[in-house]
């Protein structure tokens, strides 16, 4: 679905025809003909059976009506408006081989650099199945104030940080925040007592709140919105290969108990900080500030991209969204701007649904490590035993995406994840697990865990309902925030009264389970309400009142009646 509705009468009218215009002062030409509609493809190595890569790639927008072209040319300040250029065409070679560029060069690294997070973030789990919890003369109900306060502490992170970032640029701002990050992490080799273990908590989520709307927006200046969906769901697999990387690490650096007189826990946060610390570092070099702005002396001084590939990047994606470039990648966003996007009710149904879908999975997932030891695998067993569910959540969440994109049903979809939780949660709730096989119960837990998350196709909705620069950086952001406010309901869910079955815990988690589905039912309501009133509005205006309604009228973003919701 387009983010900008064109009047097609006015699209037929130049489609595969040439129109005269003038191109320049006092001279004539003629406009080149666009590409046919074409059914776009979510990965680059993607082909259809009519698939011709020297057909023209540029698909029709508003920049291809006289009318309303200049309504949509982004500012001179914006950092690409001396590579955009309305009358670009470019063929689908061409395109693939820039997507596939882009995915080598910037996606892939960003994706390292998710795994550096999530690798700092998520060691406390291995750290707990080498007896840190007794090491530190710590109970679970410690162990679940920690978690609050890494959450609550995560989203207070999350707006100072996005903010920064959208001031000073992602490519600067990244990567100091890793690197400030990864010396916390490596810290907690030090740690003596209840109060430092809750304090390195709390400063680690500070420094890491933000990171991954931050990145999320960083991408967007890449891709268009049916192919950011897909590269979030890679993105996201970045963080559980870290959750592998870590059992693998974990495995090996645990048997560092001992070594000058220390547990092998206070090893691990050490060695793995650092690692995180040589990620910042390299991400100074990796991370450009933009599709035209690669070259620098790291970088090479002609840049990854040429200019010819340049102009591709630029213009793919204004045409697909022409609010990419209403703001510069490092302009602040003022308070007016702010409080616009705070108060955009049109994504709230996202925010709600942000704060509770996960929470079936979270709970189990925080106490996978201490369940195992409980069902009694050693330490090395649970850690390698972590392994399994990982790898088949990541396929699940890639096909989940793939469902997404290809459907177009993103509240549908999205719901698969509840759908999967059920007869786990069942029979965790109704099953003595403490008599049951151990191996049967670590079967049922793994698969509860595995199943396949909806943050890509989430986050990607909103960036796409979103349809402005400001409110795509906040909104992200303010998702997050409602994402860490559930992680902080979740970590209060199961109980030490409530050990070692959680029965009323698991029976929250079915309740919460039904929550979560009527949620997505009010959500896809709510857009389809919404675009049928703004349908009715817009089909009652003349061709002449809706040119007049672009050029003039005040409304912006996705409060336009020419914008039409995801659902």
């Amino acid at each position: 679905m387009p983010t900008v509705l064109v009047d097609q009468t006015l699209i037929e009218k130049i489609e595969h025809e040439e129109v005269e215009t003038a191109v320049g002062e006092g001279e004539k030409g003629s406009i080149p003909p666009l590409g046919l509609p074409h059914e776009e493809k979510k990965f680059w190595f993607q082909r259809g059976k009519d698939y011709d890569p020297q057909a023209v790639a540029t698909q029709p927008s508003v920049y291809d009506v006289e009318d309303t072209r200049d309504q949509y040319k982004p500012p001179a300040n914006w950092e690409n408006a001396h590579r955009f250029d309305p009358l670009a065409r470019w063929t689908w070679a061409e395109e693939y081989n820039v997507i596939r560029k882009i995915d080598w060069r910037i996606m892939l690294w960003v994706a390292v650099m998710f795994t550096s997070m999530e690798l700092d973030r998520a060691n406390l789990g291995q750290a707990v199945a080498d007896n840190f919890l007794g090491d530190m003369n710590l109970t679970t109900n410690d162990y679940n104030l920690g978690n609050s306060i890494y959450a609550l502490s995560f989203l207070a992170g999350e707006f100072p940080s996005q903010l920064l970032a959208k001031w000073i640029g992602p490519d600067r701002y990244i990567p100091c925040q890793i690197i400030l990050f990864s010396v916390v992490s490596a810290s907690q080799f030090a740690l003596s007592s209840r109060a430092s273990f809750l304090a390195c908590r709390s400063l680690l989520a500070l420094l890491q709140g933000g990171f991954i709307p931050e990145c999320v927006l960083y991408l967007s200046y890449f891709y268009k919105h049916h192919e950011l969906t897909i590269r979030l769901s890679f993105f996201w697999t970045g963080m559980f290969m870290a959750d592998i990387l870590s059992a693998f690490l974990a495995f090996g650096l645990l048997h560092l108990r001992g070594v000058d007189g220390h547990p092998g826990w206070r090893w691990l946060f050490l060695i793995e900080g650092l690692l995180t610390g040589m990620v910042g570092l390299l991400s100074f070099v990796m991370l450009p500030p933009g599709p035209t702005q690669t070259a620098s002396w790291s970088r090479g001084k002609e840049g990854w991209f040429n200019p010819r590939e340049e102009s591709i990047m630029v213009n793919r994606v204004i045409r697909d969204d022409p609010s990419k470039g209403t703001m510069h990648n490092r302009e602040p966003l003022t308070p007016k701007l702010l409080w616009k996007s705070l108060t955009d009710v049109d994504l709230w149904p996202l925010y709600a649904i942000g704060l509770t879908f996960n929470i079936p999975t979270l709970c189990p997932q925080q106490y996978l490590t201490l369940s195992l030891k409980g069902l009694g695998f050693n330490t090395f067993q649970t850690n390698l035993l972590t392994i399994p569910y990982l790898v088949l959540k990541i396929i699940n969440m890639l096909l989940l995406s793939t469902l997404a994109e290809v459907t177009g049903q993103l509240a549908a979809t999205a719901s698969i994840f509840q759908f999967w939780c059920i007869p786990f949660l069942i029979y965790l709730r109704v099953v003595d697990t403490a008599r049951a096989s151990k191996w049967l119960t670590w079967a049922m837990i793994s698969l509860l865990l595995a199943a396949p998350l909806a943050h890509p196709v989430q986050v990607g909705w909103i960036s796409r309902n979103a349809n402005t620069v400001r409110s795509r950086a906040i909104g992200a952001a303010l998702y997050n925030m409602f994402l860490q406010a559930g992680v902080v309901i979740s970590s209060n869910v199961y109980r030490e009264d409530d050990a070692p079955l959680y029965r009323r815990g698991n029976s929250i988690l079915l309740g919460l389970v039904g929550l979560n589905l009527l949620l997505y039912v009010a959500a896809k309501a709510y857009y389809i309400w919404r675009n049928r009133t703004r349908v009715r509005k817009w089909d009652s205006m003349t061709p002449e009142e809706r040119l007049v309604y672009i050029s003039d009228h005040q409304d912006k973003g996705n409060k336009r009646l020419d914008f039409r919701f995801a659902s």
